[in-house]
């Protein structure tokens, strides 16, 4: 089934039709901008929402930040970016970030000179959502693109082929271009070995990118009124301990239910070596160093696992952005530049800056 949206018959000049595929902060930021250039832009998510790793997860006991923790501001066009969602981000405390040895113990407080940390509220998500809003049914969710080919009524345009949580399957054709904005091992997929691009085949080989298991505990047990506070003072820590590299109290940051939450992402090494490990081991683990590092032991009433295959950026591209004029190809995310949430808006806006 071959699906054409409808041309826009209102516009006086023409326009091109882009395809993104990707939702993340990357996608969504090269979508808009290209959306307010006059061109047509359809988005493809295989996930219910937007958001991508700036993602959170609704519990009973309130909701935890499954992905990107934070983020920072050092770009004057994000700065311009956040203040179009004004009272969605909000600073956290967490520039009061201790640093702690492999035993728990505090190395260094208060680190000088730590930038701003800022979050959204109620989650992560909430800034994804707001920016993505104005997409309408340009956003299609819950779709996941299989293969990207030229379109078989027109070879000077691309076809994408798509399969939905349902297993049903379509065709969307008619594209200008395609704009990937997916983890590497994604792009490298539908990339086909280079036979899409080769340019950019090669730029995206080297790319490393470290897997994340993130563990998500509540304590409601804490709120009660014969209990002061559990745990530790400080709300926010990186940690040399070798399982566990960041531990956050959820019900700290701005805007959240005040239920203990903690939010535990292990380190680098461990989750690669732990990548292929049951979700119930590695819970396990994980909340044992967290009660070696914090000295919380009691159990908590909610405990959920989740790996993030592709995380932290090890070796990044080193371009804002990939663009192939010739395939009408180009690639955006956060690892062309390194693994920070701006570095995800500036490689999606730069590129559509780029293809316009």
């Amino acid at each position: 089934m071959i699906l054409r949206p409808p041309a826009d018959r209102h516009r006086s000049t023409p326009s091109r039709h882009f395809a993104v595929v990707g939702a993340g902060i990357a996608g969504v930021a090269c979508a808009r901008t290209l959306i307010q250039a006059g061109h047509r832009v359809t988005v493809f998510e295989r996930e219910a929402t937007a958001g991508g790793r700036m993602a959170s997860v609704s519990t009973p006991f309130g909701r935890f930040d499954s992905g990107a923790q934070y983020f920072t501001v050092r770009d004057p066009r994000f700065t311009q970016a956040i203040e179009t969602a004004p009272g969605v981000c909000k600073p956290w405390s967490a520039n009061l970030v201790r640093v702690l040895d492999a035993h728990g113990r505090v190395a260094e407080a208060a680190l000088p000179g730590l930038e701003q940390h800022w979050v959204a509220q109620p989650g992560m998500d909430a800034l994804v959502a707001q920016w993505a809003a104005p997409l309408g049914d340009s956003l299609v969710t819950r779709t996941n693109v299989t293969r990207i080919e030229p379109d078989a009524l027109d070879a000077t345009r691309w076809q994408l082929r798509t399969t939905g949580d349902d297993d049903s399957q379509h065709v969307y054709s008619g594209f200008d271009a395609v704009l990937l904005a997916v983890p590497p091992a994604r792009t490298r997929e539908l990339l086909d070995g280079g036979r899409l691009s080769r340019t950019i085949s090669k730029k995206v080989e080297p790319v490393r990118i470290a897997p994340c298991w993130t563990l998500m505990i509540a304590f409601p047990q804490a709120n009660q009124p014969t209990m002061s506070h559990l745990g530790p003072q400080w709300n926010v820590a990186r940690s040399t301990h070798h399982r566990i590299a960041w531990l956050a109290r959820e019900s700290s940051k701005p805007g959240r239910d005040r239920i203990e939450r903690w939010t535990v992402q292990a380190s680098p090494t461990w989750s690669q070596e732990h990548l292929r490990d049951d979700r119930p081991r590695v819970e396990a683990k994980l909340l044992r160093a967290f009660a070696e590092i914090t000295g919380i032991r009691a159990e908590p009433s909610h405990s959920q696992a989740r790996c993030w295959p592709e995380a932290q950026t090890q070796v990044p591209v080193g371009e804002e952005h990939l663009w192939d004029a010739k395939a009408r190809i180009g690639v955006a995310g956060d690892w062309c530049l390194g693994h920070r949430v701006e570095d995800a808006f500036l490689s999606g806006l730069t590129l559509a800056l780029k293809v316009i």
